[in-house]
């Protein structure tokens, strides 16, 4: 059951509790929301707490009028106000694409809280064509008219990074990224994330091996879809030399992002939090 709680600066921001065990927080990508982690919930409720946030601008969370608050710290700030929001002192995080951004962000600012991290197809460095394609995206109106009309359209569309993808399972992705509307698919999130982006990339990139060199003393995972055009093999081969000890998977027939109900995915997130105790 989606439940809310009030920032600091007053938003609503929805997530959803549950299981037993080890809080694990799962945190989604830039435009995408809690419904990603389903199959967490469906997998490892019996062994975590499985703690789904909507950040703020998506999902059932509020749209904030100030779209330049739609960054990393910000985000992270409000995965942490959910944390105290619960009583909770320290979780994992699952950390899909810019929820894996947010906990790196989080060891500068509170790796305290952090019990250790499974990053789900991001990494310290970006592949440009990763970038680009997500540009051509954010904001965007859908193309699709139902939920069915996606379904038939997103092979041709996505099918050379996800290949043996089902009808049903193209259902389901559409169904957790738009909403259905009058006329067509609508967004499940505030078209002025590609305002905030488009603002902040005038800033520059970052380096962030630092911060991840800063998971040192944490449990560490990571999966990578066999056709990610975000995070690079190159990219991974660096993480695990630093991380000898990285537990790690590349999923196949998935691009950026895998679903999390791949056999690999649920082997992954096994031994992960199999790490954690």
């Amino acid at each position: 059951m989606v439940q809310h709680f009030t920032t600091k600066d007053g938003l609503n921001l929805a997530y959803d509790i549950q299981g037993d065990g080890a809080p694990l927080l799962c945190l989604a990508g830039l435009t995408r929301n809690m419904d990603d982690f389903e199959p967490v919930v469906d997998h490892f409720a019996d062994r975590a707490q499985v703690i789904r946030l909507d950040s703020r601008g998506r999902g059932a969370s509020d749209y904030d009028p100030a779209f330049m608050n739609y960054t990393i710290p910000q985000e992270a700030a409000d995965a942490l106000a959910l944390l105290d929001h619960l009583g909770i002192d320290k979780a994992a995080i699952l950390g899909t694409s810019r929820g894996g951004l947010i906990a790196m962000g989080l060891t500068a600012t509170a790796k305290h809280r952090l019990s250790g991290v499974l990053l789900n197809d991001i990494g310290p460095e970006f592949d440009p064509s990763g970038l680009s394609h997500i540009m051509d995206y954010l904001g965007r109106p859908s193309a699709y008219k139902s939920f069915d009309d996606a379904a038939e359209k997103l092979p041709k569309a996505l099918g050379h990074q996800f290949p043996n993808v089902t009808r049903e399972q193209w259902r389901t992705y559409a169904r957790r990224i738009w909403a259905e509307g009058e006329r067509r698919l609508e967004l499940r999130y505030d078209p002025k994330l590609r305002d905030a982006i488009e603002a902040q990339s005038v800033t520059g990139a970052v380096d962030l091996w630092p911060f991840f060199d800063a998971f040192e003393d944490l449990p560490l995972a990571l999966l990578r879809g066999e056709n990610s055009n975000l995070l690079s093999r190159a990219c991974v081969a660096e993480m695990q030399r630093r991380r000898p000890d990285l537990i790690s998977a590349e999923v196949r027939d998935r691009g950026h992002v895998p679903f999390l109900d791949e056999p690999e995915s649920l082997d992954v997130i096994a031994r992960f939090l199999e790490a954690l105790s």
